[in-house]
């Protein structure tokens, strides 16, 4: 159940325990303007900035709503202790040394299980974080300098690095931020718990997540079907992709980073938006809360140049934006207004011919604005007024916010340097309706992330399959053993026979019809040691194969040769550490390593994402007929991949991994032709790595 954050983020009385970070967030309280009661605990002082101290938490005038306990790791488990017991809202815990020092043998961990047992039912953020932010209710529970200002609605942060949530405050780019929370260890409270709780205040437009970790995924779940049911878009930046990342997260957030590629397929079934920078996961908040999701591709550029028209063309290529052609009744009147000089297409170069006539520019961006296009973007650079006059650039600002006025159309003006747009026009725009991105490239990443959260299914998901299981010692079933494992599922499998001699390999092939394949069994690649043979066609070509095989294999598996295929595929499962399975679809044989060529889905996976991933391949193009070939049965494929998933559910308590490569694609069906599975401590058919 979600923990009832409401006096923690809203509260009306505040207790503050410690020295030198208590006084800085009594500081901030009082520079924020924070109308409630402020009790700072500490039998040193006085007062804290002319704030009475008490001498002891037995001497608060009353139960608290939040808390910020800056005190070391040992009593910050003491102090939650007496606050959980007195009934108090919840605290955050500014101390480190908990789980996220682990590694350095500190105890750590220990004293994180006793700070949550302290807490009993009373939520806390961290230990090992900031606090919160809020600056609807200028509630400043926070232990630092931060960039913010009041609002009356805005997006929320949620970060688990109370630094980067710091930087973020920061922002000069105009958007109005109305909470900041650090999550640091969620050793109670997760950063999707926090997510949850901001989605209950109808203020919040949108919620952004910085992720060091997924945490729960449970309540990931909850959290992402809540925001989709409040139509609140969210969006998240995932760090962890390298391996020096995944290292630095372990030691700074005690999170499991994960996959990269299991991350991204998370957040896009549940409907998050994934960006990769700070930049333009600010400008995609922005964009979100000034405009929503666009309903969309379809994208006008508009300047006053040709070369900021083309660069907005370039920088584009490769995105979702479309810059569709303007209706043929925009495009009559643009000619009209704009003269026989002005070539009339999109991205649009305007011309300074009307530059200047406020009237007669209003009239022009409303006809650009007044029907087909999803999102009108203005590219504007303005002139910086300490060494130029901005003023002669005020008629576009006029222009653009009178013709927004008019048509009610979603606008953006776009900077193609971020400096280059003043906070002073910026607030010009952005109380005109108009959303204002800053940089090119941030700017249409930006757009291409609303056209995205456009698209998204109003449908909740499956819930996902997960395994608690960890790491353990793995076994790996032989290719037959595989197959067979497989079949009972309902994947297809050429008929074969398993032989420990060459004398009972012959015996054994009479059954079977050539050609046919052998492959020599006891080694993990057999390709890389010579354990493979095709197109074997006759009795003594078989022969001749197993005793070049002889020595180095320690049986054999002959097969009968799966002939008509159209393409090769890749099937492959794995554990991800969050727990999550992930399915890799890609090219298959001899191109998976050269094409790199894959698509991804986390089970359960239906088969409407199955066929939409196998389509996105490179692979896609033979899948669906090339050349004069045959187009592949791709509802059989969609089956086999099916029957691999239905394994993997089966099985999810023990597999660690399996991989068909290749399934081959075939006119009427699909054959998995090579498979292994490696369960954790698999007690039978065992094939380890030598």
């Amino acid at each position: 159940m979600t923990p009832d954050l409401s006096r923690l983020l809203r509260p009306k009385s505040i207790a503050l325990f410690g020295g030198g970070w208590a006084v800085n967030v009594v500081a901030q309280l009082k520079k924020s303007g924070f109308a409630g009661e402020i009790w700072p605990v500490n039998p040193k002082r006085a007062d804290i900035l002319g704030v009475p101290c008490l001498a002891s938490i037995d001497d608060l005038p009353g139960v608290p709503d939040a808390s910020f306990i800056g005190v070391n790791r040992d009593a910050t488990i003491e102090v939650v202790d007496r606050l959980s017991a007195m009934g108090a809202g919840g605290a955050t815990c500014f101390a480190s040394g908990f789980l996220e020092s682990e590694s350095e043998a500190t105890g750590g961990a220990d004293l994180q299980a006793r700070l949550i047992r302290a807490a009993g039912a009373m939520p806390i953020l961290g230990p090992n974080c900031y606090g919160l932010i809020n600056y609807l209710d200028n509630v400043t529970l926070w232990p630092d300098q931060h960039g913010g200002l009041p609002v009356e609605t805005g997006v929320a942060i949620v970060a688990q690095s109370s630094n980067i949530a710091i930087n973020m405050t920061m922002q000069a780019r105009g958007l109005p931020i109305a909470y900041v929370i650090a999550a640091g260890n969620q050793a109670q409270v997760g950063a999707s718990d926090i997510a949850s709780a901001l989605l209950d205040d109808d203020r919040v437009s949108a919620i952004g997540l910085y992720l060091e970790g997924f945490g729960d995924i449970r309540a990931l779940e909850v959290f992402a079907a809540k925001a989709r049911a409040r139509g609140k878009p969210v969006v998240a930046i995932k760090i962890g992709r390298s391996d020096k990342a995944r290292a630095a997260t372990m030691t700074h957030t005690a999170s499991l980073a994960g996959n990269a590629a299991a991350g991204s397929a998370l957040l896009k079934r549940l409907g998050i938006i994934e960006v990769d920078t700070i930049a333009v996961f600010l400008e995609t908040l922005k964009l979100l809360h000034t405009l929503g999701p666009l309903p969309g591709a379809a994208v006008c550029s508009v300047s006053c140049s040709g070369g900021e028209a083309s660069l907005m063309a370039d920088v584009s290529g490769g995105t979702a934006l479309d810059f569709v052609e303007f209706a043929t009744p925009q495009r009559a009147a643009l000619k009209t207004e704009l003269g026989p000089l002005v070539t009339i297409a999109n991205p649009l170069d305007y011309h300074t011919f009307i530059w200047g006539d406020v009237p007669r520019m209003t009239r022009m961006f409303s006809t650009v604005m007044a029907e087909t296009f999803d999102l009108t973007v203005f590219v504007l650079d303005m002139p910086r007024a300490d060494r130029c006059d901005p003023s002669g650039y005020q008629c576009a600002v006029d222009a653009i916010i009178a013709a927004k006025a008019l048509t009610g159309a979603r606008v953006a003006v776009l900077a193609s340097l971020p400096e280059n747009m003043s906070d002073h026009f910026t607030r010009q725009f952005m109380d005109g309706g108009v959303a204002v991105l800053h940089g090119m490239s941030e700017g249409i990443a930006a757009i291409a992330a609303a056209i995205e959260a456009g698209r998204m299914h109003a449908v909740a998901p499956e819930p996902l399959l997960l395994s608690q299981e960890g790491p353990s010692n793995t076994s790996i079933l032989s290719e037959a053993a595989s197959k067979a494992a497989l079949s009972a599922f309902g994947l297809k499998i050429p008929r074969a026979a398993s032989a420990l001699s060459i004398d009972d390999l012959m015996q054994q092939a009479v059954a079977l019809e050539y050609p046919l394949a052998l492959k020599g069994t006891g080694l993990a690649h057999k390709s890389d040691a010579g354990l493979v043979a095709l197109d074997l066609s006759d009795a003594s070509s078989l022969m001749a194969a197993a005793e070049r095989m002889q020595g180095v294999a320690k049986g054999y598996l002959v097969e009968e040769m799966i002939v008509g295929g159209l393409a090769e595929v890749l099937v492959g499962i794995t554990r991800d550490p969050t727990g999550t399975f992930l399915l890799t679809l890609g090219s298959g044989g001899v191109l998976t390593e050269l094409l790199a060529d894959t698509a991804s889905l986390l089970l359960p996976a239906t088969r409407s994402d199955i066929e939409t991933a196998l389509n996105s391949l490179r692979i896609g193009r033979l899948l669906e007929g090339y050349r004069g070939k045959p187009a592949a049965d791709i509802h059989a494929l969609s089956d086999a991949v099916l029957a691999i998933c239905a394994y993997a559910a089966a099985n999810a308590d023990r597999l660690s991994e399996l991989e068909v490569n290749p399934l081959i694609a075939r006119a009427g069906d699909a054959v998995a032709v090579d498979a292994l599975i490696r369960l954790n401590d698999a007690e039978h058919n065992k094939e380890t790595h030598p």
